[in-house]
């Protein structure tokens, strides 16, 4: 009897972290509302602001930022989720003016994964106009939140009057 209620406990505990696990992966969330991106005090590379969390320049990306937000993918090789938000990213920059996409292998910059604390890919990162991080989502996102947080990022398109 003891064996029924340990595996009917297991499974229910199971349950409720698969539901948890589905509900928050992939869901884009603020780095900057007091809870900044973790860097190393030592680190000169990647700044770090108390009010708004982490900056990345384009020395340290390699590339240049995008003149409204960057999307910032860690990803690795074998990731097929990778392959999923690579798409959605590339079609969101393409459909939104002034926004790259970017794709680091999250393998090859294992410094930059430690001071960003990324422990999963893919991960995703809004960076604004300075490289300030803004948003962050681990996991596969959607479409739809992706471009919501770009919104909540750059502000509304400015009109050409």
């Amino acid at each position: 009897m003891t064996g029924v209620v340990v595996l009917i406990v297991v499974l229910v505990a199971a349950t409720a972290f698969g539901l948890w696990r589905r509900r928050v992966d992939g869901r884009m969330r603020d780095t900057a509302d007091g809870r900044p991106v973790p860097v190393a005090d030592d680190d000169a590379e990647v700044g770090m602001d108390e009010e708004q969390g982490a900056t990345l320049d384009e020395r340290e990306l390699g590339a240049p930022l995008g003149a409204r937000a960057t999307l910032l993918q860690f990803s690795t090789a074998f990731c097929q989720p990778c392959r999923a938000t690579r798409r959605i990213l590339d079609e969101v920059a393409a459909m939104v003016e002034g926004v790259v996409h970017m794709e680091i292998d999250a393998e090859a910059h294992l410094d930059l994964v430690r001071r960003l604390d990324i422990r999963r890919t893919p991960t995703v990162l809004i960076l604004d106009s300075d490289g300030v991080i803004r948003k962050r989502a681990s996991g596969l996102p959607r479409k739809v939140d992706v471009i919501a947080a770009l919104g909540a990022v750059t502000g509304p398109a400015s009109s050409s009057q």
